[in-house]
């Protein structure tokens, strides 16, 4: 690993603390925004489903912004992260059975959007497959912040469609009052047999506040309409644990703190088969037949269960202070250190290990008003490593190009390093009734993969050859070859830099205390992610061989040059109108995106000779544009009852391609009553989503469906505690996600009811 990250986070580190610890002594103030902070946060428990900022994200921002906090989020808390958010203006997900649902914003998911926690980048496997989880648990969150539309400017070209951010208590932010606060939280699920348990507790003693949290969720194969052929999808079963341990030094002007997270989960994978592991190709051609050298790798039935098993650990440094330095009112630094590994066990095969190690450094600082201009700037950087893609590289199946490599194959890991150097501005200034805000973020990434050990690994038919090679070059005869070996990985192995340059201005007209309208372009590019690069060969979750952007000519010369260089740019323009106060308030935005060299899996052919349909897919990269609206309106009827209408829809058009994107989220309307008296409160949602026939030529149509739920909810013990009951897919209709890779083998969880209680002190 490389020294830099380890001496920045030794040197950022104590002079950051350093610089608080002096100040904090020297300096005494009453009206932090600390306080702000805390202040803000108790507001906000009561708030369901806001349109104004919680923290972390931009809070003067032009992009719709969602907030899910309090009794709201308490209710909707599903295990991923994608059912929770789902049917949120603007927000999908694809669907991937009860462990790994990852939410679909304006029609993309990562690594067009970007989760946070806490503002700072969540690493794991969830950009280079959708059967990888977003590794956070929604139980132990006190909000959800989404932004729908480009936040690249301050967040990174993986934030190009948008960004979720997780905001936690694990690292203190005050000390208590009464020296304790505290939750728990018990839920029961009829549909799946969920078991969950949540606690956590923070403690004060002076200056220092200490935190400790933690969850278990159990759950069984979850129920779904009979008319599937099944009443309960096998292998969908999920169960997760997660514990964190942090603590604070804090003070009037701010805090410094760190915390240790580990979370382990293990969760099944509807619809896996591992029947096409022998599918290869023949030069343009797909082929899942075994013969010559290209054997089924698993060698076993497809009668058993294939699952993940997860472990991740990070430990996170957060600090936030005010009046830092002369001119900065406020400084924000956010460390973090993430050790994650997946293991993807099939029956008695485990057939692929996926590790990411990243460090990570960033540091914000918001300026005092200068010639009238508000903001703040930052740095970040980045540095990982990264394997697991392409486990075939090492089965070291296919045709040899030299002899040696019929005698040998590259050991792992087969590693990804990448760096990351990025600094940004963001600046707003009011003219009157006119905000003005613009942003700058400059990135410069470089990914590398160095030379694996090469290792003797003899294939099938060609054991004659080992002796002549031991004969000619004794008993080190792979020493001669190491070279040569080399050469020939870097050639098919390209490293790829790129700089990608995103900036942005907005307009908001504010016509009063409640009415605004927002206008913001922008242009934001965004480097290609690991897979998209070096892809070469079987994804099993999504039943595909794919050809990445560097590795096409491998797979045959009539394809595409290969190319190291592509770089996704969009030039952006979104139209926000809110109302923010009063019985009625709104919030919908309009938003259009034209891409150039949008980067996406063009489909080749389907092949079926095992009986599961796979496809050749291949990265290219083509024109595109996006077009859509997102948004509700609501109006407060009573002083106990509130109505909402919310939508959106979005339509995506593959310019220079006869063909269209995969996986586009069809069109939605939904309307949600909410009631509440005394202890009391209900609410009921029903949306309807229209069927989705403008389909990829690899794709099926997808009919349309309602969706009914319902929650009722009573406080007791001076509100202290809350029961609540939640029923979802109320009608048990049969649910098919176009957005998800495995829509016909994994439907929609059907009715469920879940029975919760939960106690804050």
């Amino acid at each position: 690993m490389n020294n830099f990250p380890k001496r920045l986070l030794a040197h950022a580190l104590p002079v950051f603390s350093g610089l608080i610890f002096t100040h904090g002594f020297a300096i005494a103030q009453e009206n932090t925004e600390l306080n702000n902070d805390d202040h803000q946060s108790k507001e906000l428990e009561h708030v369901q489903v806001s349109g104004e900022t919680y923290r972390g994200l931009d809070s003067q921002t032009t992009q719709p912004v969602t907030v899910l906090t309090g009794d709201e989020l308490a209710q909707r808390r599903q295990g991923t992260l994608g059912e929770t958010l789902n049917a949120l203006p603007g927000v999908h997900l694809d669907n991937f059975g009860a462990g790994a649902s990852r939410p679909v914003i304006r029609g993309q998911t990562v690594p067009r959007i970007e989760v946070l926690m806490d503002g700072a980048n969540v690493f794991d496997a969830s950009s280079v497959s959708p059967d990888h989880a977003i590794v956070t648990d929604p139980l132990l969150l006190d909000a959800i912040e989404v932004l729908r539309g480009p936040a690249a400017t301050r967040y990174g070209g993986g934030a190009i469609n948008g960004a979720v951010n997780l905001v936690d208590s694990k690292v203190p932010r005050a000390v208590p009052e009464g020296g304790v606060s505290g939750a728990t939280e018990v839920r029961l699920g009829s549909g799946d047999g969920e078991q969950t348990a949540v606690g956590r507790m923070t403690m004060g003693l002076g200056n220092v506040a200490f935190h400790v949290e933690g969850s278990s969720r159990e759950s069984e194969n979850y129920d779904i309409p009979s008319e599937f052929g099944a009443d309960e999808l096998a292998d969908s079963f999920s169960e997760s644990s997660n514990f964190s341990l942090g603590a604070s030094w804090i003070n009037d002007k701010g805090y410094i703190g760190a915390a240790y997270t580990r979370q382990d989960a293990e969760y099944g994978l509807p619809g896996h088969s591992h029947l096409n592991g022998v599918c290869h190709t023949h030069g343009a051609d797909l082929h899942c037949e075994a013969h010559d050298e290209f054997e089924d790798p698993f060698g076993s039935s497809d009668d058993h269960t294939a699952y993940i098993d997860l472990r991740s650990e990070r430990v996170d440094v957060r600090a936030d202070y005010a009046q830092l330095f002369p001119g900065i009112e406020h400084a924000r630094m956010r460390l973090s250190y993430t050790d994650y590994e997946h293991e993807e066990i099939d029956g008695p095969s485990l057939f692929s290990q996926y590790l990411n190690e990243v460090y990570d450094a960033r540091l914000e600082f918001t300026h005092e008003p200068l010639l009238g201009f508000s903001g703040l700037f930052g740095v970040q950087y980045t540095d990982g490593t990264f394997s697991g893609l392409d486990v075939n590289l090492v089965q070291n199946s296919g045709l040899v190009s030299s002899l040696y490599m019929a005698l040998t194959s590259y050991g792992p890991p087969i590693e990804y390093k990448t760096k990351n150097y990025a600094v940004f501005l963001n600046e707003s200034r009011s003219f009157g009734q006119l905000d003005v805000e613009f942003a700058i973020r400059q990135d410069n990434r470089e990914i590398s993969r160095p030379v694996p050990e090469l290792i003797e690994n003899v294939r099938p038919g060609y054991e004659m050859l080992l002796p002549v090679f031991v004969s000619l070059y004794g008993e080190n005869w792979i020493d001669n070859f190491r070279d040569e070996a080399a050469e020939d990985f870097i050639e098919n192995n390209p490293g790829s830099k790129h700089k990608p340059l995103s900036t942005s201005l907005a307009a908001t007209w504010n016509f009063d205390e409640a009415y605004s309208a927002s206008v913001s372009i922008g242009r934001t590019e965004r480097a290609p992610n690991v897979r998209e690069l070096y892809a070469y060969g079987n994804n099993l979750a999504t039943n595909s061989y794919e050809l990445g952007l560097t590795q096409r000519n491998r797979a045959s010369s009539s394809f595409p040059e290969n190319s190291a260089d592509i770089m996704e740019s969009a030039d952006s323009l979104d139209l926000t109108f809110r109302k923010t106060s009063g019985d009625t308030q709104f919030e919908v935005g309009v938003f259009y995106q034209d891409v150039t060299d949008y980067i996406f899996a063009r489909h080749l052919e389907t092949e079926d000779a095992t009986g599961v349909a796979h496809n050749y897919l291949m990265y290219v990269a083509a024109d595109a544009d996006f077009t859509g609206i997102d948004g509700q309106i609501s109006h407060q009827f009573s002083p106990v009852s509130r109505v909402t209408v919310f939508g959106d829809y979005v339509d995506a058009d593959l310019k220079s391609e006869d063909d269209r994107l995969p996986r586009m989220p069809p069109g939605r309307l939904g309307v949600r009553y909410d009631w509440e008296s005394g202890p009391f409160a209900a609410n009921l949602e029903y949306y309807r989503t229209a069927s989705q026939d403008r389909v990829a030529s690899y794709e099926t149509p997808t009919d349309g469906y309602n969706m009914a739920n319902m929650t009722i909810s009573y406080q007791f013990n001076n509100d202290a505690t809350e029961a609540y009951l939640r029923g979802v897919n109320l009608t048990n209709e049969l649910v098919f996600m176009h957005t998800s890779f495995v829509k016909e083998q994994s439907p929609l969880r059907g009715r469920n009811l879940i029975l919760g209680l939960r106690h804050q002190f």
